[in-house]
């Protein structure tokens, strides 16, 4: 019999305004960045040094641990893989354990071989039957017909409730003793603690990291103090899985599945398997889901290509013949690290699909703050800011699509305070927060303007302080609107003309500034006062913020060269326009009115092969450039 789990006393005060957190945050489907999960459960035994004082939650619903073990007709791997679980350290805990056994293919049921099938399913059983199991439940699910590891994997789990979490094992795995010690402390740390929680968790893998399925992608490297990371890889040699993630991944491929849209994402290996086996696998499947949200993976980094996970690799659907362990179990023999220490999430690294590193959560507020982020993504001395004003959401997305494609990453981007902006950051894209951001200098009073108008003012404002930190910092900038695209690697970078320290276009919308003394000399804080006073009067004529400096920077006796007129920089794409693919060669950028309306937009760049992303707003490739 399962030994009682030791619950803690209950509190009796309960704050209203945690409450309700705790609630919204286990109805809604989508967290903005900043929003964490308290702790509802108590019952975990939570270190003091944990931050806030999470065990003040009551004890809303039970902590729940379920082993869920996949297995066929491998009966000394399931052996193997049983005993080592049970010789695991629980403490008091109570944790489950379901047996999933696949049935044999009715196809092989030749004379000659049923016999042999019946009975190697039949020592299957009655071994899992005679196994002792006195930690928790023991649930053996005997499949009537072959189902596959996909719906294996699949079927195995719907989580009863938020509080519940799976660790999925495959029959060919050995398992270290520390393994539950490790996973609890780190369900403790980075799902219960509010101060490390993420909503782009889904999980964690016990195996040792070494594949990046991303084709072309950097060689896994990390120093040997990491001892966690995050990655967006799933791994199916141990894996933890939390309950909200994989409802909505259940949910999400229920959809896919029945209207028939297959994981094909290109530029990954992982598709490849699939376009060979099909739905015997299902990694692929998760692969495109995790795309698609921009979820991460816990891993670990134990040196000595050591792991609290081990697959022996045996003959099985993965392996034609057995290929042997891929590490070397951590266990109590070897330790020599203090295992259940785990760094705050906001120390960890990030890594996506190609290995490379992800920065996510940097929204910017204020004046000062952009200034560390400009260091880190600039190139070649040169940032690109991109106003989301006025900017569809799915244009946008499409946009970095492309800068994925063409590896371009000194940007950074800006807009109001939405759900959309602290999704981007949440992916990893650099932001300002362009309310919180102005509201910080406080050098301009807005409230004269009409509702309709302020938008268009904070865009101009906002541009106009950019320049003036990226100058003080020593940077280019490029200053564009998110009604554009690039058409090579460097369109920002290989068009400077030495000759001018400013470059501005009216259509497209655009202005370069040089980083120079000149430059620096004239862009100072009652030049940007000008700019602001200038807005009023240029509002009903539709001219914005390039026209602004222009005319501003003449007045100071500035040169500034004009590019409306060159061929070669940009191409305007309207309704009228033949053989445009014809059209974009030796173009370095494209550009649209917003008048046309969005769908004859998208319809355009669908023509021209420059709409890359999919129904759900995902880049249909991965595109993985050498670090």
């Amino acid at each position: 019999m399962a030994p009682q789990r030791q619950f803690l006393p209950l509190l009796l005060l309960l704050s209203l305004p945690a409450f309700f957190l705790y609630s919204h945050y286990h109805s809604s489907p989508h967290l903005p960045l900043s929003s964490h999960s308290l702790n509802p459960n108590p019952d975990l035994d939570l270190p003091s040094n944990l931050g806030p004082r999470l065990n003040s939650i009551p004890n809303l619903s039970n902590f729940s641990f379920i082993l869920k073990v996949l297995t066929f007709d491998r009966l000394s791997s399931l052996s193997r893989c049983l005993r080592s679980l049970a010789a695991a350290h629980y403490d008091r805990d109570t944790v489950h354990l379901h047996i999933y056994v696949d049935h044999f293919r009715h196809a092989d049921n030749v004379s000659e071989l049923l016999d042999q099938k019946l009975d190697e399913s039949r020592r299957i059983l009655e071994f899992v039957d005679g196994f002792d199991w006195k930690y928790g439940q023991k649930v053996v699910h005997y499949r009537t017909g072959n189902v596959g590891l996909q719906a294996q994997w699949l079927e195995a789990w719907w989580p009863s409730s938020d509080h519940e979490f799976a660790f999925v094992v495959e029959d060919d795995l050995e398992l270290s003793p520390l393994y539950y010690k490790f996973l609890k402390s780190l369900i403790q740390n980075y799902y219960y603690n509010s101060s490390n929680f993420s909503p782009s968790i889904y999980g964690a893998s016990l195996q040792r990291p070494r594949f990046v399925p991303g084709k072309h992608g950097n060689k896994i490297h990390l120093d040997d103090g990491t001892q966690i990371f995050l990655y967006q890889l799933v791994g199916t040699w141990g894996q933890l899985l939390f309950p909200k993630p994989w409802k909505e991944f259940r949910l999400w491929y229920d959809i896919h599945k029945a209207k028939g849209i297959k994981p094909l994402l290109q530029g990954m290996v992982t598709t490849g398997w699939y376009k060979k086996l099909g739905e015997k696998i299902w990694t692929p499947w998760f692969i495109s889901f995790i795309r698609s949200r921009g979820y991460f993976n816990i891993y670990t980094n134990f040196l000595h290509e050591r792991a609290l996970s081990v697959s022996h690799r045996d003959a099985g659907v993965n392996y034609g013949k057995t290929a042997g362990p891929d590490s070397y179990l951590l266990d109590e023999s070897s330790l020599d690290i203090e295992l259940l220490e785990m760094q705050p999430l906001t120390e960890l690294k990030w890594y996506d699909f190609c290995f490379k590193e992800v920065v996510p959560g940097r929204v910017i507020k204020s004046f000062e703050e952009l200034g560390s982020v400009l260091y880190s993504v600039q190139k070649q001395d040169t940032i690109l800011f991109v106003s989301l004003f006025g900017a569809s959401e799915r244009f946008i997305r499409n946009l970095l699509c492309h800068f994925e494609s063409s590896n371009i990453g000194n940007y950074i981007l800006m807009g109001p305070n939405s759900d959309f902006l602290l999704d981007l950051a949440r992916r990893g894209h650099p932001v300002i927060d362009v309310d919180q951001f102005l509201s910080s200098i406080r050098a301009h009073k807005m409230k004269s303007l009409r509702d309709s108008d302020m938008e268009v003012k904070k865009d101009v404002l906002v541009k106009a302080y950019v320049i003036q930190k990226s100058l003080e910092s020593g940077f280019n900038s490029w200053v564009v609107d998110g009604n554009m695209l690039p058409l090579s690697s460097s369109p920002f970078l290989d068009t400077i003309d030495a000759n001018y320290d400013f470059r501005a276009g009216k259509t497209p919308e655009i202005l370069f500034v040089r980083s120079s003394s000149s430059s620096r000399k004239v862009w100072v804080d009652d030049f940007i006062h000008k700019v602001a006073g200038m807005v009023d009067s240029v509002m009903g004529r539709g001219k914005k913020f390039a026209y602004i400096v222009g005319e501003l920077l003449k007045q100071e006796g500035m040169r500034i060269k004009w590019v409306d007129d060159e061929v070669s920089l940009s191409l305007r794409i309207a309704s009228r326009n033949a053989n445009r693919t014809s059209m974009v060669n030796g173009k370095k950028t494209v550009f649209w009115s917003p008048e046309l309306g969005s769908d004859t937009i998208q319809k355009l760049l669908e023509e021209m092969d420059l709409w890359i992303i999919d129904s759900e707003d995902s880049c249909t490739a991965v595109v993985c450039h050498q670090s």
